[in-house]
């Protein structure tokens, strides 16, 4: 059995097209939509709906800025609409309706916090299977999903505009994470609580990892731990007890799926 695996996809609808060629199944780890694209600041939904000039400065504010300053500038950006909500889920809409249609089947699918799982029932066709705290077998094995990313608990979402990213309250994901037992291969779009897997080396941060996701690692020793969202991680991949816990990569960028076979 060969499985590919892919996250971090980012409106790459083309590259996801070919990404289950010679696999027996697909499974996509989130982050299908390319909202804020920092390489082309034109692309993207934010540079489509404000012009490459907003993105910029989007993309200064978000290094540079103080403390609240990214936000009240993305909610001045969507107070000049008419209809933000309206705007925005046009343009998820149309991202999405190439991105389901590029994915082979059967395919398992886990939402990214840059994604509107909301809209999901919407676009998928028979073979294709939304999973986020749920278990499914595939040949034998028992595979785990959850999806989001899960905020501390003295962090509320930031809600800027019609822009609702797809994050969760810890308790929520935590209890999401706990309920799945007895996995052999963890999927999720955030790392388990390792320092090497959730630090980027460009960014020069520590994106959001699950101390729960560890737990379960911990817990269950599952055989692998599989996930995305950092994309250029100090370690694409650890070992914790028996688990190999695997960066799959950015999409976006590599084209390349993750194989994996037993």
């Amino acid at each position: 059995m060969r499985v590919h695996v892919v996250a971090d996809v980012h409106g790459n609808s083309a590259a996801l097209a070919r990404a289950g060629d010679g696999a027996d199944a697909l499974i996509v780890l989130g982050d299908l939509i390319d909202f804020v694209n920092y390489d082309d600041h034109s692309a993207g939904i934010l540079g489509r709906i404000f012009g490459a000039e907003a993105v910029g400065q989007f993309a200064k504010l978000r290094v540079n800025g103080r403390p609240g300053e990214l936000g009240r500038y993305a909610d001045s950006l969507w107070t000049e609409l008419a209809d933000p909500q309206a705007t925005l889920e046009g343009a998820v809409r149309e991202q999405y309706e190439q991105l389901f249609a590029a994915m082979a089947t059967p395919c398992y699918l886990t939402p990214g916090n840059v994604d509107l799982p909301h809209l999901w029932p919407e676009f998928l066709t028979a073979g294709m299977h939304m999973l986020d705290g749920e278990v499914t077998e595939i040949s034998g094995l028992r595979f785990g999903f959850v999806g989001g990313l899960p905020l501390p608990p003295e962090i509320n979402p930031a809600r800027h505009g019609a822009w609702r990213p797809y994050v969760r309250p810890a308790a929520e994901y935590d209890a999401a994470c706990a309920g799945l037992t007895g996995v052999d291969v963890l999927c999720s779009h955030v790392p388990p609580l390792v320092p090497e897997l959730a630090y980027d080396v460009v960014t020069r941060r520590a994106e959001v990892a699950s101390r729960a996701l560890l737990e379960v690692i911990e817990r269950d020793s599952p055989r692998a731990a599989l996930f995305g969202h950092v994309h250029q991680p100090m370690s694409p991949r650890a070992r914790v007890r028996r688990t190999e816990c695997v960066n799959v990569g950015h999409f976006r960028r590599t084209e390349r799926p993750y194989a994996l076979t037993w």
